[in-house]
């Protein structure tokens, strides 16, 4: 019997493509059955939306059921849907801190101002004016306050107003009252007499 080869041949190729293509196959997708992706949470258009806006603020907030707060504001922005819920006072914010006599021991202004509940964290911005209980004056353009350790610092340039003389310096930190401080880096200390009097930072005039 005569045996054809050029036929073998001719059914023999496509049988060894076609077990080349299932052994890819194979590489491909064997790998990937029965794994879970690890996808990312698709972001919200929530996470960018306050959960509360208010104009018009004026209002006064307790802490261990007592009156400790006074906050004048335009506008208050309430963000509690994500990771660190805040408040935002982008439109400035005027706050007055009492003692346990409802006596003001600080009164605050910035420009900007917001409040990290969880960590109990006030971050001013922005022409940051603090006026003591005893009447000495801060400016800064950045401040914290931690209501936690019952702390105010700030690492920008500050000045401070006090009755009979002005003290200058790059970083700053205080008691939550403004009663006991220190400022580091101090670049001058001048008396009143010596220098005009000024409720804000004083900024470099441009021509």
């Amino acid at each position: 019997m005569i045996q054809h080869k050029p036929n073998q041949k001719k059914y023999m190729i496509p049988l060894y493509l076609t077990i080349a293509v299932w052994a890819i196959l194979m590489v491909v997708l064997l790998p990937s059955c029965g794994k879970k992706e690890n996808l990312a949470e698709a972001v919200g258009k929530g996470d960018s939306i306050p959960d509360m806006r208010t104009t018009g603020v004026t209002t006064y907030i307790s802490d261990s059921g007592m009156i400790r707060y006074k906050i004048i504001t335009a506008e208050w922005l309430v963000y509690s849907r994500i990771d660190t819920p805040y408040w935002a006072f982008q439109k400035g914010i005027y706050l007055e801190k009492f003692d346990t006599l409802f006596h003001i021991d600080a009164s605050i202004k910035a420009d900007t101002a917001f409040y990290y509940e969880p960590k109990k964290l006030w971050e001013l911005r922005g022409n940051v004016h603090i006026r003591s209980q005893r009447g000495d004056k801060f400016d800064t353009q950045l401040m914290y306050w931690d209501q936690g350790k019952e702390r105010i610092y700030s690492d920008r340039y500050i000045r401070i107003e006090q009755p009979d003389k002005i003290l200058t310096g790059y970083g700053f930190e205080s008691n939550q009252q403004m009663s006991e401080y220190q400022i580091f880096n101090n670049t001058g200390i001048f008396t009143v007499e010596d220098t005009a009097p000024a409720d804000t930072v004083q900024q470099p005039k441009t021509n």
